[in-house]
């Protein structure tokens, strides 16, 4: 039945008042005497290891995981869940050789350590890339998502779950990364739980289709027994979705260029940990990483099964749009449908949860971004900080409502995750090249970023559409691999354009690394064992 019952709404109007009332305590217990730009986008000082890890996984985890996911794993299977397990073990890497260099150097905004290391036009031209993505991409697919699948379990209208997506993201927002940082606790509590339970109940239904009462495990087994091909982690060249994961490409290609862009270089993902000091900032990463391994769990495996009752013959009705056409993303909110009064509840708590913890996230850094490396360097340089901050908020409303109007568009697409993934890559291996040599390559030269920033989206382009453009005599690439290609040319192409013309003797743009900023605690060695020896073990079972 496609609809809430009354005890649906209370539980979640007892988590939607918890939220607001959180937030108003943080933001009255915690506010500074004075008014501060570095408080209210950085939270300077004030988040706590595990509000760090929790918010870092609230901004990433939204609509996108629970039904694009959902739906890649109906179509997929377990495979995709490389870019979450990957995902831990990018963090790692990011705790130890990127948060050093940027807490070192004092660093609020990805475009300030390009204007520190290169020069302000590197700077303003990836933040004007950042916010394009961030607005046309990231929001705009997380509030389609978002209001797609709160309309297709409840009454509201599609128009009307867009409208309160952006109103609730907006309270939180405005608050601050202190509000955010700290109600993302509660958000990542409520996901994961309601997560876990709308799983539960996919397995136990399962079970239960086949005869084996409310058994966890043996729906687990059903599933294994009934889709071994949505089972294999590694794809080979002959599967039909070679293309979306291709091979190992998945382990060491362009889903590690992805990751180290996305988890290390990406505004809204590294500024939780921007105010905090190094041991912090790493144990609240690393309490991220152990996140990220849970879930699959909770947005893949619905959707496997899903694809199992379906091939059942079950559900073909709701797993298919107007025109009848089967659509992998109807997996998560047809199951939603199934559950029981009061859970269904919960579950639509933790997903909106999800998406309005990622749409704060997200709003957060396209203010801070626009604040500091827009409007204070080219609009108002003697800005006040009180000034800052409106500054600031006004930019979440507009990007708000820029996303609101445009979200409706993406009602055309199939597989959701797979298109957010596919044309964030576009940006993504400029952005990495020009950030590693940038940390660990002194002679990297501004003309030479210039270059690696202006190249990636024309020659992710032209890898993409050359196939159909030469009729099919140019290879066509898959998308992770195309990051590849495109990573390793902007990265020859910038040591080449680095030693033919050199930095000049007075350049000033500099940063200050050194091997002992990278050195860790026995504690976080220990967790990252951990980590890597359970992926390990994944990997190995399910290659």
């Amino acid at each position: 039945m496609n609809q809430l019952q009354t005890l649906d709404y209370i539980v979640f109007f007892i988590y939607f008042i918890a939220v607001s009332l959180y937030g108003y305590y943080i933001y009255h217990k915690k506010k500074s005497a004075t008014t501060s730009s570095k408080d209210f986008f950085l939270a300077e000082g004030s988040l706590t290891w595990w509000a760090i890890g929790a918010s870092l996984i609230a901004s990433n985890i939204s609509a996108e995981h629970f039904i694009g996911m959902s739906g890649s794993g109906f179509a997929l299977g377990l495979a995709i869940s490389s870019y979450e397990w990957m995902a831990a073990a990018t963090l790692i890497l990011v705790a130890v050789f990127f948060i050093p260099v940027y807490l070192k150097n004092k660093i609020f905004t990805m475009p300030q350590f390009l204007s520190m290391r290169y020069n302000d036009k590197v700077s303003t031209i990836m933040a004007v890339f950042w916010l394009l993505v961030y607005v046309f991409v990231n929001l705009t697919s997380i509030i389609y998502l978002g209001a797609l699948a709160i309309s297709s379990i409840s009454t509201i209208s599609f128009g009307w779950s867009i409208f309160g997506l952006v109103i609730f993201s907006l309270v939180v927002t405005l608050g601050g990364m202190k509000v955010i940082g700290y109600t993302d606790v509660v958000q990542v509590v409520v996901l994961i739980l309601g997560g876990l339970v709308t799983t539960y109940l996919a397995l136990t239904l399962l079970s239960q289709e086949y005869g084996f009462g409310k058994d966890i495990f043996k729906g687990l087994s059903i599933l294994r027994k009934e889709a071994p091909e949505h089972f294999h982690m590694i794809f080979d060249s002959s599967n039909k979705y070679y293309k979306e994961l291709p091979g190992l490409s998945v382990l060491f290609g362009g889903m590690l260029v992805n990751n180290l862009a996305y988890w290390g270089c990406n505004q809204y993902i590294v500024q939780r940990a921007l105010g905090a000091d190094l041991v912090t900032a790493r144990k609240g990463i690393l309490f991220a990483a152990f996140l990220k391994l849970l879930v699959p769990v909770i947005a893949v495996l619905p959707g496997i099964v899903m694809y199992v009752l379906h091939s059942k013959g079950m559900f073909q009705h709701e797993m298919a749009n107007a025109a009848g056409t089967l659509k992998p993303d109807h997996a998560y909110p047809t199951l939603m449908n199934l559950l029981p009064a009061g859970l269904k509840g919960i579950a639509f708590a933790a997903l909106t949860a999800a998406v309005v913890a990622s749409l704060a996230g997200k709003a957060n850094s396209i203010s801070t971004i626009f604040s500091l490396d827009i409007y204070k360097k080219y609009f108002n340089k003697e800005a006040s900080e009180r000034k800052m901050v409106l500054t600031g908020r006004w930019a979440v409303v507009v990007a708000m409502v820029i996303a609101a109007i445009v979200a409706p568009a993406l009602k055309s697409l199939d597989q959701a995750y797979q298109f957010i993934q596919e044309y964030v890559g576009f940006i993504s291996p400029g952005v990495l090249a020009i950030f590693l040599l940038g940390f660990f390559w002194k002679r990297a030269t501004a003309s030479a970023a210039m270059a690696g920033a202006l190249l990636t989206i024309p020659l992710s382009t032209v890898l993409k559409f050359l196939p159909v453009w030469t009729n099919g005599y140019f290879p066509d690439f898959a998308f992770l691999n195309r990051m590849v290609i495109t990573f390793v040319t902007i990265v020859v192409v910038m040591i080449l354009m680095s030693l033919i013309n050199p930095k000049k003797e007075n350049d000033t743009h500099t940063i200050e690394v050194d091997t002992s900023m990278f050195k860790i605690t026995p504690g976080f060695a220990f967790g990252s064992i951990i980590i890597m020896g359970i992926l390990v073990a994944l990997y190995t079972v399910f290659w």
